[in-house]
């Protein structure tokens, strides 16, 4: 591989590094460019690559949950980040959490040493224009403000983000029905949002916890940002006792089919996802922290046994609306020359970041090669994170962490094996079983593409 044709990298986060790592060790030359210890961000402190800003936890390693399966994939398409993580690792229980230190200095070891990488401790401020060798961008949430404009002027400002305003997401399995109903505002039909009713007593009872919850403070690179449109529903309550009644809880329109009235006050929930096993609690965008969340939201009628697939968040992130401008193989619909990874391009946290790193870093690679661009299954959690980026409403699109919501609707009954008796399928088993489906599938789309 001639250095003319290497592929550049920006960045050199957790994305980054993978990205250099796949591309690296499929035989093409990386030039990987950092602005550290030249400039850090406000999060920054470290001139080490791969640097683990908030949390030193890769979440649960178990295989039977979605994260544990995305890192069992990873591992299986032989990732750096989750090889060192296992070199580092400090006890946690069933998570996987590292030395952040020992982490970080070991990833940069790695990739200093490797013949193919080459490391530029030096700030980029625009996209490179395009040219045969690809690009991957992986600049991470605090984008600077020199390279956001750069990557404005291929998307739009309209196409980019830079605070996330979570609302949670629930399983909707997980909603008791008989509580619940279909109804949109003032449609004759059912409608598409599922409603939570409340009378007076449990509306009041819901804003007094509200009030005495716990937030998350913001960090200190973050400033109060927030925009009348998206407003924290704590920070509604402040305003006064039926400002939520009068917001996002309006019961207008919304009759209960049991009275036939509107009720007091009404939580909605909008689907998610395109099969319906997932719905968001519409304006429920919240700094509170995720225990109080969860004991506080399962206080909405018909959620009192709600299993959340993300908790809800507001804070400082630079991401682009990928339904509208990227490809499955992660490529810019507009320029097929430069691949976004890591939360740039509309995934949530450590684990999922690295992934999309991974997947440019063989895609990049294969391009320089010449060889097809991959995908990987809808079946495995790399692949339902790609549907989650290219398929969502673009609307209502935020970032996401790795959860089973994202994979495709699960049938029991073809799960099961012949003879097996599975009365009601426990949380744990309908993991194993599709993390069995996702393993095979990640195996045979290995074999298919020649993926190492």
């Amino acid at each position: 591989m001639t250095r003319k044709n290497q592929i550049q990298i920006i960045g050199g986060g957790l994305a980054g590094c993978e990205a250099a790592w796949q591309a690296a060790s499929r035989g093409c030359a990386v030039r990987l460019y950092d602005m550290k210890p030249h400039r850090f961000s406000p999060a920054h402190h470290s001139p080490l690559l791969a640097e683990m800003v908030c949390s030193n936890s890769l979440r649960s390693d178990a295989r039977n949950s979605a994260v544990g399966l995305l890192k069992e994939e990873m591992r299986r398409l032989g990732s750096l980040i989750m090889l060192v993580a296992a070199e580092t690792a400090v006890p946690a229980g069933k998570a996987l959490a590292v030395n952040r230190d020992h982490f970080s200095q070991e990833i940069t070891h790695h990739l200093e040493q490797h013949p193919l990488v080459e490391i530029v401790r030096q700030e980029q401020t625009e996209i490179p224009p395009p040219s045969d060798a690809p690009v991957i961008l992986a600049t991470g949430p605090l984008t600077s403000e020199a390279m956001t404009d750069s990557l404005v002027q291929l998307t739009g400002r309209d196409r980019l983000a830079f605070y996330d305003a979570i609302a949670p997401i629930v399983h909707a399995d997980s909603l008791d029905m008989d509580i619940v109903y279909l109804k949109s505002r003032y449609d004759d039909g059912p409608g598409d949002y599922l409603n939570c009713p409340m009378n007076r007593d449990e509306y009041f009872a819901f804003i007094s916890a509200l009030k005495e919850a716990d937030t998350v403070p913001l960090k200190d690179f973050e400033e109060v940002k927030y925009f009348e449109g998206c407003l924290p529903i704590e920070v509604m309550v402040a305003r006064g006792d039926n400002t939520l009644r009068f917001g996002p809880m309006k019961p207008v329109g919304l009759d209960d089919p049991r009275t036939g009235r509107w009720p007091y006050a009404v939580v909605q929930l909008r689907k998610e996802n395109r099969q319906g096993s997932l719905y968001n609690l519409v304006g429920f965008q919240t700094k509170l922290t995720y225990g109080e969340q969860k004991r506080i939201f399962r206080m909405i009628p018909g959620m009192a046994e709600a299993d959340f697939a993300r908790l809800g968040s507001i804070h400082r992130n630079t991401f682009v609306c990928a339904p509208e401008l990227l490809e499955p193989t992660l490529q810019l619909k507009s320029r097929p020359d430069l691949f976004l990874a890591g939360q740039l391009s509309g995934v949530e946290g450590y684990v999922e970041s690295t992934a999309m790193g991974l997947l440019a870093g063989i895609n990049a690679s294969r391009m320089v090669t010449g060889k097809p661009l991959v995908v990987p299954p809808p079946e495995t959690a790399l692949g339902a994170l790609i549907t989650h980026l290219t398929q969502s409403d673009p609307q209502h699109f935020q970032p996401s962490n790795v959860n089973f919501g994202l994979f495709p609707p699960w049938d029991q009954k073809e799960a099961q094996k012949p003879g097996q008796k599975i009365p009601k399928m426990g949380k744990q088993l309908r993991g194993e079983l599709r993390a069995g489906t996702a393993l095979e599938a990640l195996a045979a789309w290995q074999r298919q593409n020649d993926l190492p």
